[in-house]
């Protein structure tokens, strides 16, 4: 049985969480390998809702090993109250459930204080569109090599050097921006109120992968964010600060690439897109608006309206090439229920010029235009469809022009929220 790494086809928000959850099922461990808690998954089971954003989908439920990898950037406030708000829901995350990669960097308050600031800075045309979370900083000081790592906690007495040589680049900055200068003792008392609450989830996870993965058990690797937010292959410079395609699923969890295994991409029937940054297929006219009313298009963590248009699937097909994609898992294809026509992107007009990828240069994101090809819509419902005989024609129609498009096969068709509202095509841990 193959391994699977679920991760999104365009700018997040698509509806990852259902997935993951539904196939969390058939897998023995669920590993989140990055992101911080400015990402998030809505998972809706019998008619309840959990909010998670730094635990993996799969410690809802009873029976699966939740892991947080080493490629994650983890606010410990953040986590102690995420698994208290799961305990007031019922779910008991204990560190039987849950394992910390024992090298994750640990996002301080100084982190995000200094994103906030440093966004706030910003002229209104400038600003990437941060969460404020502290991510951005918290991988600064990863690869600056001056990070406060969970390990760390485990010997309190060498925390005051770690903390002198974090504090020297940090009041710099601070004094630079008019701030008053953080004391060493404030972050010590920090970092150790949560040495003990922390301490049982800690192991080295990448020895723990290593023999649940030989012992046969079925790994499901979940991203955060979208492909388009990645900091090497995204919309640059309105990007996350980690790397989110799939790649990033062995490096951020310390398993090798040989035993990664089948990708599945998440996409909406549309798109979405959260922040500042290009969209070619937005609309901020009548359909976006529909789009968002419908689709309920609101941030899991921020609650931040996003942005909507049509499906783009020049983006989605350099997703695929970029991510290695084997299938795609489709979702929120009901909210285009009721529409006289869809339209799809099928390439872009540059300067004149026709082209059937996304440039990498920010100037020329900004003066792509996008083709489209119009479509027939439907106005039977798709909603709750589980398989493809429950579909109107017209729907079936659109599906399959979008898997011509993207040189994809759809994997799993979602259409509603509920984990059961899905459609198999493909199992990918059947591979």
């Amino acid at each position: 049985m193959a391994n699977v790494v679920v991760v999104g086809a365009q700018w997040g928000d698509e509806g990852k969480g259902k997935i993951v959850d539904w196939l969390s099922e058939r897998a023995d461990v669920v590993v989140r390998f990055q992101g911080g808690h400015n990402a998030g998954h809505t998972l809706v089971i019998s008619g309840v809702s959990y909010k998670l954003s730094l635990l993996p989908s799969g410690v809802v439920r009873p029976d699966k090993l939740s892991v947080i990898g080493n490629g994650v950037v983890l606010n410990p406030h953040a986590l102690i109250a995420e698994i208290d708000k799961l305990k007031g829901q019922g779910v008991e995350v204990t560190p039987q459930k849950l394992r910390i990669a024992d090298n994750v960097t640990l996002i301080l308050s100084l982190h995000q204080e200094l994103d906030q600031l440093r966004e706030g800075a910003l002229a209104p045309g400038a600003k990437i569109g941060t969460t404020g979370r502290g991510i951005g900083p918290a991988y600064e000081d990863k690869v600056g090599r001056r990070a406060i790592r969970l390990t760390d906690l485990a010997d309190l007495d060498t925390l005051p050097q770690k903390i002198d040589r974090l504090l020297v680049h940090h009041n710099a900055l601070r004094r630079g921006l008019g701030q008053p200068e953080i004391q060493a003792s404030a972050i010590y008392d920090e970092l150790a109120a949560v040495a003990e609450p922390l301490a049982p989830y800690a192991e080295a996870v990448w020895d723990l992968l290593d023999r649940r993965r030989r012992a046969g058990d079925r790994i499901l690797f979940e991203g955060a964010q979208g492909a388009l937010l990645d900091v090497d292959h995204g919309t640059y410079p309105f990007v996350t600060s980690s790397n989110t395609v799939a790649g990033q699923a062995s490096a951020g969890s310390g398993i090798g690439p040989s035993s990664v295994g089948y990708v599945l991409g998440i996409a909406k029937a549309y798109t979405t897109r959260v922040g500042g940054g290009p969209f070619p297929t937005e609309d901020t006219g009548e359909v976006g608006e529909f789009l968002g009313t419908r689709g309920r298009e609101f941030g899991t963590v921020t609650g931040r309206k996003r942005r909507c248009g049509w499906f783009d699937a020049v983006l989605v097909r350099q997703t695929v090439k970029v991510s290695g994609i084997h299938g795609i898992a489709l979702t929120k294809l009901d909210v285009l229920d009721g529409l006289d026509e869809v339209r799809v992107c099928v390439g872009y007009e540059l300067d004149g010029e026709r082209i059937d990828r996304f440039p990498a240069g920010q100037g020329a994101q900004a003066r792509v235009t996008p083709i489209y090809e119009t479509m027939e819509g439907w106005k039977e419902s798709t909603a709750g469809a589980r398989s493809w005989a429950d579909l109107p024609a017209q729907a079936v129609k659109y599906v399959r022009y979008i898997e011509e498009l993207i040189g994809a096969p759809i994997a799993l068709l979602s259409t509603s929220p509920e984990r059961d509202d899905t459609i198999l095509v493909r199992d990918p841990f059947a591979d």
